[in-house]
């Protein structure tokens, strides 16, 4: 079933960001530009960054910058934003790409086996599947999808290529189940799909260098918002604002030292926010997602 996108944990995402009018702020997956027009709607000033045709081409009144969120300072640079307000990454997939089978995201729809986000750009999933190693698949499948039959699944896989590629979401969803079995309400085959979309998008090199670049830009006082839905992604924003946030230590001699990372953080959320349950059930993509929001202190 096809359907428009719903933005995520809006409300609580736009009073974390504590928008303020004529604030310029940058909305590093622009997706479909929920959160964006509230933003917008609230008085800041957004710039959108995404690398999928789609989303650019639906941007509408707000700037949208076709590129990659790691490159977030770069492309801040080229805008004239030198220092910003506020940054949000919403990370994932939008319900739209999902949606389109040619995009090869989802194993509930007949498809090539892409995941590209912008398709005309490295390689496909397909192309991980029927050239990598059985010791490659099997780390992405375990690190980026914590599947815990990865060895298995990838060394199986390797042996079931040749002569017979992975062509389409079907063929390798298939694959997958018939050779693990099915066991509970998810398909066997969701974590590897979720390793192989991670891997072929960069998405956790592309977080590291977006969190690094962003902060750079953020003016004292600005908020940075992270939105996440797979646990290593989670953790790679967590670990950063904690490295960020630092501690102050005791020192013999008397006074404290603080030790952490520069630029110095406080993070607004001490645990990560989560959707209510009415949000859940309006929208249960929105159950494994994760908000967390961090500010750059003034020094």
């Amino acid at each position: 079933m096809g359907g428009a996108h719903i933005p995520v944990m809006l409300e609580e995402t736009v009073g974390l960001l504590a928008v303020k009018p004529g604030g310029r702020y940058i909305d590093g997956t622009f997706g479909r530009g929920g959160h964006a027009r509230a933003i917008a709607s609230a008085g800041g000033e957004v710039l959108g960054i995404d690398r999928d045709d789609e989303a650019v081409a639906s941007a509408g009144e707000i700037r949208v910058v076709k590129g990659n969120h790691g490159d977030i300072r770069e492309i801040a640079a080229k805008e004239g934003w030198d220092e910003v307000d506020g940054i949000l990454l919403d990370l994932g997939v939008s319900s739209p790409q999902l949606d389109e089978a040619g995009r090869g995201f989802s194993f509930m729809r007949e498809g090539p086996l892409d995941m590209r986000m912008d398709g005309a750009c490295g390689q496909s999933a397909a192309d991980l599947v029927n050239g990598e190693s059985a010791e490659r698949l099997e780390e992405i499948f375990r690190v980026l999808g914590e599947e815990p039959q990865s060895r298995r699944i990838a060394r199986a896989i390797v042996r079931e290529r040749d002569p017979r590629p992975f062509l389409t979401t079907s063929d390798l969803a298939d694959f997958i189940e018939r050779l693990t079995g099915r066991r509970g309400a998810h398909h066997p085959a969701t974590r590897v799909f979720q390793a192989l979309r991670m891997a072929v998008n960069d998405e956790v090199g592309e977080l590291e260098r977006a969190l690094e670049g962003g902060l750079g830009i953020l003016a004292p006082g600005g908020r940075f918002a992270v939105i996440t839905f797979e646990s290593v992604t989670d953790r790679t924003a967590k670990r950063f604002f904690a490295a960020h946030a630092g501690r102050e230590v005791s020192l013999q001699q008397g006074g404290t030292r603080w030790e952490g990372e520069l630029p110095r953080t406080a993070n607004v959320t001490r645990r990560a926010a989560r959707a209510s349950a009415e949000e859940v059930r309006r929208n249960p993509r929105s159950r494994s997602a994760k908000l967390r929001v961090a500010e750059r202190i003034r020094t």
